[in-house]
Formats: C-alpha cells, structure tokens, sequence
C-alpha cells in the first residue's frame, strides 16, 4: 500500500470520537439526584504520597488517608483513569471518619509485578484478586469497595465471590460482571459502534497504535465518555502519567482481547471465570450510580436490579454527569458511600 494511501490515525480518531459522541444511550427511567458541575480541581492538587507494599503478584501503589481505625474504604478506578479519579472523594471521605484506600490497578501508576516472568493477564478475575491480595497485605478483613469502569466490575466480582470481605459497595452503571461467552455474542449495530476502541485493540495495529499514541487515545476516551466534562489539561495530564506504566498497553489490550474471547486467560482463575460466568446476584448492600450524560457502554438500571438481593438503591445522577462520576460529582459519590455504609 503507498504511502499516500495510509490510515491518518489522528483522522480516525477525530472521526470516531465525533461517531459515537453522536450515539447516544437511551436515558434512564429513574430518577436521581441533582449534582452542580465540578469544576477541576487546580494544578497541584494530588491525594498524598504515594505508599508502596507487596500484594500477591505485585507491589501495589497506593494512596491512604483518614483514620487508621476507621471503616475501610478501597476506592478503584477504571480504564483509562487512575487514583486521580478519587481526588476530591478520598479527602471528603477521610473527613468523615473513613480510612481510605486508593490503589493503581495492575499496570497503572507505580503498581509493579515482582516478577517479569508473570503474565500480564488483564482478565477480571485475576484484577478482582489484586484487591484482595491488597486488602490482606493491608490487614483489612472487610472493607466498603467503591468504583466505576473497571473498578466497579472489580467491586462487583469482590462483592460475588468474596461477600464477606464486602461491607458494602457502591458501583458506577451498576452490574458489569461478565464473560468470554456473554463477549462473544453479537450486538445491535448501535450498540456495537460503542464499543469501536474493543475491536480496535483486537488487531495488531491497534496495540501498536495505543502504544504509540497512548496519551492521546486515553484523552479522546475521556471526552468521549464525558462529553459535557470540560475538564482542562492540567486534570488530564496529572492522570495521563500513570499510563506510562510499562505493563500498561499488555494489560489493556488482554483485557479487551480476553472479553472477545481471542486470548486465553489463566487456568487459575479458570473456576472463578465460572463461576462469574453465571451471573451471580451480589447480597451484600448496594448503590449503585450512574450519570446522566454518560457516554460509555453502560447498560440500563433496569436491566440489572434484580440482581441485588440485599438493601439496594439506584440513582441516577443529573447535571451533565459522565462516565467518570466520582471525579465529575465527587460529593454525590461521597454522599452514596455513606449511605450504603449506615445500610
């Protein structure tokens, strides 16, 4: 093929991002909550320094704040975020009284694996046990788990398959367990051309692309995902840093591999990707939350309240909020943890 003739990679992105902002998901039918705009915070603001310590396959980067005997709160971001998302959520809650944990996931930020010759495995099973591995490494036998993207299916997982080291959990766009056989089946047109960047990442140009242009395929995200956000550079770069994780495209792009089902997972967690497999109900208490103008895949609060047998609320939150809410309306995410604590 010339040289003429080659994919603008900027072009498609620019194309794609205008695709599917265009897209829209069908509204909710609950009512919520109304929370003002937050603005970003300024240049300089951080959650603290950085705490290192050895958890299962890795050596964790974390955050901590509040009372060592307070109720244990594990805060998890998603993809492509990082602790920052929980800036403004981890000192409100340590106000209150809360013991605050805020990891980098596997591949973000300064989480290490002690070993090169581990698989970067992304697969959500083996994420869901680095909490865990955390949470023992820390000495917390039970905690309140609080995410959205990536982090809320991880809550989730903890909350199914290890309810008794759940207090209590808070999850953005509510059920997100899944499985290789649930990824494999085909979707609506529409629904499809949401999830462009899963297809994208399925081809071997796709990782070379994320690897290259990695900031700036994270950035189209976010305002694809927030598109009424108006968040300024200074918010996105302080984030953008934890994408500079050596293991952070591997990690990516099996995840999304793995839910199509074109890369194998791990045999040790082959029991665990059963059992999920499933669609276990979660019974510990639950909220879960979700923007009103978020532009992420996300499915409808109808279709997952049933799978909550405990104490259960869904709202749904107002005021152009998208797919990063904690970091978009950090005082409803506040508010919502809480709640489900007093639950």
């Amino acid at each position: 093929m010339g040289e003429k003739s080659k994919y603008d990679r900027r072009q498609f992105m620019g194309a794609a991002a205008m695709t599917v902002a265009a897209t829209q998901l069908r509204a909710s039918r609950h009512a919520g909550a109304t929370s003002k705009r937050i603005k970003s915070p300024p240049l300089g603001t951080s959650l603290g320094p950085v705490k290192q310590v050895q958890a299962g396959l890795l050596n964790v980067g974390h955050v901590e704040a509040g009372p060592v005997n307070g109720t244990p709160v594990v805060l998890l971001h998603g993809w492509p975020y990082d602790i920052n998302a929980f800036v403004d959520v981890a000192p409100l809650l340590a106000s209150k009284g809360f013991r605050v944990i805020v990891p980098y996931l596997r591949g973000y930020g300064s989480t290490r694996f002690l070993s090169s010759d581990t698989f970067r495995n992304g697969q959500p099973s083996a994420v869901a046990l680095d909490t865990i591995a955390l949470m023992d490494a820390l000495k917390i036998d039970k905690a309140i788990v609080a995410g959205f993207d990536w982090g809320a299916r991880t809550a989730n997982i903890i909350a199914a398959l290890w309810p008794e080291r759940c207090k209590a959990m808070v999850s953005v766009s509510g059920y997100l367990i899944g499985s290789q056989s649930s990824g494999k089946i085909p979707l609506p047109p529409q629904a499809e051309l949401q999830w462009w960047y899963q297809f994208y990442f399925a081809t071997e140009r796709g990782r070379l692309g994320y690897e290259k242009y990695r900031h700036d395929f994270s950035k189209l995200i976010w305002q694809i995902a927030s598109p009424k956000w108006n968040f300024d550079d200074a918010t996105f770069n302080r984030s953008a840093t934890s994408f500079d994780n050596p293991d952070h495209v591997a990690i990516v792009v099996h995840n999304y591999r793995w839910r199509l089902g074109l890369a194998d997972g791990e045999k040790k967690y082959e029991d665990l990707e059963k059992r999920l497999a499933q669609g276990p109900v979660i019974t510990v208490p639950t909220i879960t939350l979700e923007g009103d103008a978020n532009g992420a895949p996300h499915p409808d609060p109808v279709s997952y309240a049933k799978k909550f047998s405990g104490k259960y609320l869904h709202r749904t939150i107002k005021g152009g909020i998208g797919h990063n809410l904690p970091q978009e309306a950090p005082q409803e995410f506040v508010k919502a943890v809480i709640e489900v604590d007093g639950y």
